[in-house]
């Protein structure tokens, strides 16, 4: 069950000012573009690190309510409801052969009246085969389904209890990091760790602590740390303290190894129109090529 525990948050956040209802916020995330940004990855891997890059896709779009997709016309369906969408796209290699993976993320922007995330799913892609994971809110509890080619994951159905979900912190951070939970809480954790672990769908308890670092890019620039720490994982996402909270890098420690991410650079752009071959300037720019 879901429990937010906020003193410790409204004490650190004294000075910050929730942005979703601000101009501020129209003008960053209602401009008809996307923010994408691009970070070094170190990603552990069967007891070794790979190199590879992350993307990261923040998007403000209309969502259905009921269908649980983009609404091709919003302005017509009483089931609209403005979501942030992220795309979080990770490519490493291990030795031969390739991993491409994806999640997609749905979370309301007014948590006050639709406060759990709508939708979640995540796909991976390498040389042995493809998995695909869906959980979608339907009332008082999530709908979880797998397909993979592993016999003991495949085709398969639960209902989950509706938790926090570590796919939904990404969102909570650049929508207003002062609703993130602290203390001790009941969370499922991200479906790509559970790809990659094998990981059955259970939540989890995990201590979730926020707290004040430095930048590795800039020392005199302060950011948060918002950490979760497992019985067996640890999980720390950096992101500025200033809207709109730009996630800067994370670390996630696992069996002994500890995946590591950092900014490359981020951009603005309507992205979908940016699809002729005189546009892939744009990814020299975010130095994915």
């Amino acid at each position: 069950m879901r429990v937010l525990i906020t003193t410790s948050l409204c004490i650190l956040f004294s000075q910050l000012i929730c942005q979703t209802g601000t101009d501020a916020f129209s003008k960053y995330w209602y401009a008809g573009e996307a923010e994408i940004t691009s970070y070094e990855l170190q990603q552990a891997r069967y007891g070794e690190l790979r190199k590879g890059h992350c993307v990261m896709v923040f998007v403000t779009e209309p969502f259905s309510r009921a269908k649980q997709v983009k609404l091709d016309r919003a302005s017509q369906s009483s089931e609209n409801v403005t979501v942030m969408k992220l795309n979080f796209i990770k490519k490493f290699n291990t030795g031969i052969y390739p991993y491409s993976m994806m999640t997609s993320s749905f979370v309301p922007v007014s948590f006050d009246k639709y406060p759990d995330a709508m939708k979640v799913t995540t796909s991976s892609q390498e040389w042995c085969g493809h998995t695909f994971t869906q959980l979608n809110l339907d009332d008082d509890a999530y709908r979880f389904r797998e397909f993979s080619y592993f016999e003991s994951e495949g085709d398969r159905e639960v209902e989950l209890e509706v938790d926090w979900l570590e796919d939904e912190l990404w969102q909570r951070i650049r929508l207003d990091p002062s609703g993130l939970p602290l203390g001790q809480i009941s969370i499922l954790p991200s479906t790509m760790y559970a790809r990659l672990g094998h990981k059955s769908p259970v939540a989890l308890s995990a201590m979730a602590t926020l707290s004040v670092k430095q930048s590795i890019a800039d020392d005199a620039k302060e950011i948060y740390e918002y950490k979760l720490n497992y019985p067996d994982r640890t999980l720390a996402i950096r992101f500025e303290k200033d809207f709109p909270y730009a996630i800067v890098g994370w670390e996630e420690t696992y069996q002994g190894l500890t995946t590591t991410a950092s900014i490359i650079r981020r951009i603005k752009s309507p992205y979908w129109q940016k699809n002729a071959n005189k546009d892939e300037y744009l990814r020299t720019e975010l130095g994915i090529e």
